[in-house]
């Protein structure tokens, strides 16, 4: 199994099949407006405009079960995004990511890379801004939580890169 048997809607109201970044490194990210970790959004575009061009995709699914910091339509948040963060990675729509209304790309996340938070579950997503990279063959391969910079990822990165793009 990996990441590619699935599918989200992006921001803009498209299915899109996780196998379109086949090939790719990803990084996937729950991310939120109204956070404390909302400023990581210059961090996520900066690794992903020095590697894009080397096979390396950031996704971010916008999520508002933590405080309630992503109220925003889809439309609202793409403007935000757009302006404050001059956000040029995929965007998709609002999601869950933990619960019975959990994504199942998230499902499949959490399980495939359990976190550590004690009696509230190991397998969920403590806060926004946790961070998932996945290799270029779909597989999950290491998971950061909210407080890891993305500037602290690079030689992870690095490290899953392709070769040689197909």
């Amino acid at each position: 199994m990996s990441i590619y048997a699935y599918c989200a809607r992006t921001i803009d109201g498209e299915e899109r099949l996780l196998s379109a970044y086949r090939g790719r490194t990803l990084l996937i990210v729950n991310v939120a407006s109204r956070c404390g970790f909302t400023p990581q959004y210059t961090g996520l575009e900066a690794l992903y405009r020095r590697y894009r061009d080397r096979g390396f995709t950031v996704l971010g699914f916008p999520c508002n079960q933590f405080g309630h910091q992503e109220p925003g339509s889809e439309a609202e948040i793409s403007a935000f995004c757009t302006a404050s963060y001059a956000v040029t990675f995929p965007l998709f729509a609002k999601i869950e990511v933990n619960g019975p209304g959990a994504h199942p790309l998230y499902r499949y996340l959490r399980h495939a890379l359990p976190g550590a938070l004690g009696a509230i579950g190991v397998d969920r997503i403590k806060w926004n801004f946790t961070k998932f990279l996945v290799s270029p063959q779909g597989e999950p391969l290491r998971r950061f939580g909210p407080a890891v910079a993305p500037e602290r990822m690079g030689a992870a990165i690095e490290a899953q890169l392709p070769a040689q793009l197909p």
